[in-house]
């Protein structure tokens, strides 16, 4: 596990673009917070640092987006407007266990029975003077790709 102090939108950007320099293809990002905590911000660092020059929105009424102009593909799932039971039908499941980029999701809780074994876990809270991101990394790929965005964060 690692805590990561973040005073700005500017630095939870920055976490986000350091984590999209070092992502590997098979990563998946389970994003937690209360409204505002910076999920989106970190997920439009994560598409910065990927190369993804489209313009990076919550998808939240969209359900998912898929950005495939940068170093890996992106896909961006919002599970917010989503029970559950919703998730088969929209094949976020059977998405996470093929997709050949980095994938987010955003409100994972959720939808956390759907989520593969393996990912990183972010949970974003507000803070006195900013905001922490708490992440924990599941499985071997998700553990080494922790270990390089530590060292391209600069922590």
């Amino acid at each position: 596990m690692h805590v990561f102090h973040l005073s700005s939108a500017e630095e939870t950007h920055a976490l986000g673009h350091a984590l999209g320099r070092v992502a590997r293809a098979g990563v998946v990002v389970a994003l937690h917070g209360e409204l505002g905590a910076g999920k989106t911000t970190f997920s439009q660092g994560v598409g910065h640092g990927l190369g993804v020059k489209k313009p990076i929105v919550s998808p939240t009424f969209i359900l998912m987006t898929e950005y495939d102009d940068g170093r890996l593909p992106m896909l961006h799932a919002d599970a917010y407007r989503l029970d559950a039971h919703e998730v088969p039908d929209m094949g976020l499941d059977e998405a996470l266990e093929v997709w050949a980029g980095v994938a987010l999701v955003e409100w994972a809780s959720r939808v956390s029975e759907h989520l593969p074994a393996e990912y990183l876990s972010i949970h974003f809270r507000h803070t006195g003077a900013g905001r922490t991101a708490e992440v924990h990394a599941k499985g071997d790929l998700h553990s080494a790709v922790m270990t390089d965005w530590t060292q391209q964060y600069g922590v």
